[in-house]
């Protein structure tokens, strides 16, 4: 089985780890949107509410975490392939039960951006709870998902329960 035919591209066809090589890959406007949801209490949705949580601004602070996040996915991942992020929007929404995150990042490269997404959200929940943990201990990220991917050359796939 040659590498381009084994179901787990990232790994060869003895089972070691490698990088795909997408050099031959045309370029092509992509985009992937991922969700999730940092899950608090009562007190801290209200303390989100009124924007008195101590730290300051959550939402603000989370969105530019989740943006830097997207840009920085290659330094996190191993084997993630370093491309230009083009565009990255991160939309928070307080909830009764917490935060909801959804996250689009958009390039126009030889792969795709579910990497840089899926980092997004998960960074920008991750910020939430360090902006918060003082006040709730139980705070917690869930849900973390892909909802949509666009571009390349499998076209595009939609979450079915999204």
């Amino acid at each position: 089985m040659s590498p381009s035919q084994h179901p787990l591209t990232h790994l060869d066809p003895t089972g070691h780890a490698r990088m795909v090589d997408v050099t031959e890959k045309v370029p092509t406007v992509r985009s992937a949107t991922a969700a999730g949801r940092v899950a608090t209490s009562a007190e801290t949705v209200a303390l989100l509410r009124d924007g008195t949580v101590p730290k300051g601004d959550v939402l603000a602070v989370a969105r530019i975490a989740g943006i830097q996040a997207a840009k920085r996915t290659p330094e996190l991942l191993p084997l993630a392939h370093v491309i230009g992020v083009h565009g990255a929007v991160v939309d928070l929404t307080i909830t009764d039960t917490g935060v909801d995150i959804t996250a689009t990042v958009r390039t126009a490269d030889r792969t795709g951006v579910e990497m840089e997404a899926l980092t997004s959200v998960t960074v920008t929940a991750l910020t939430v709870i360090d902006m918060v943990k003082g006040r709730d201990r139980s705070a917690h990220i869930a849900d973390v998902r892909l909802l949509e991917k666009t571009g390349g050359r499998s076209g595009t796939w939609t979450r079915e329960d999204a």
